[in-house]
């Protein structure tokens, strides 16, 4: 049986199931069984919605800069940066100048995200 289907490539903008979140900001998910990948694309100085869900989020910033706003926070991240939010909690990122790619973990998986479409689908 063979294993090529759970391997993907991050540089492959075509893999993973694809979902605009809002005007400039755009995601590819991976779900498993137990925990959802999504790497998060952010245009220039764009925000997201702020929003919250159940389920716990970790994110890492891969590529720019951003400004991550949780919990009624701002704060400033920069690449190898990451963070965990607990369900709930709302948040959101704006992008820096260079704009900004993320890397988010939730645990357990997003029912709404196992489908392409628009909107974070928060409660």
């Amino acid at each position: 049986m063979s294993q090529a289907k759970e391997f993907h490539k991050l540089a492959n903008e075509a893999d993973g199931l694809f979902r605009e979140l809002a005007p400039g900001v755009t995601t590819r998910i991976f779900a498993g069984e137990q925990a959802m990948l999504s790497v998060v694309t952010i245009a220039p100085n764009t925000e997201g919605k702020v929003h919250h869900h159940p389920e716990e989020q970790w994110g890492v910033l891969l590529e720019g800069s951003a400004i991550r706003i949780q919990g009624g926070e701002e704060i400033a991240v920069t690449k190898g940066d990451f963070w965990r939010t607990p369900g709930g909690v709302p948040h959101t990122m704006r992008a820096g100048p260079e704009g900004a790619k993320v890397l988010d973990i939730f645990s357990p998986p997003r029912p709404e995200y196992r489908v392409a479409g628009k909107g974070f689908g928060d409660g």
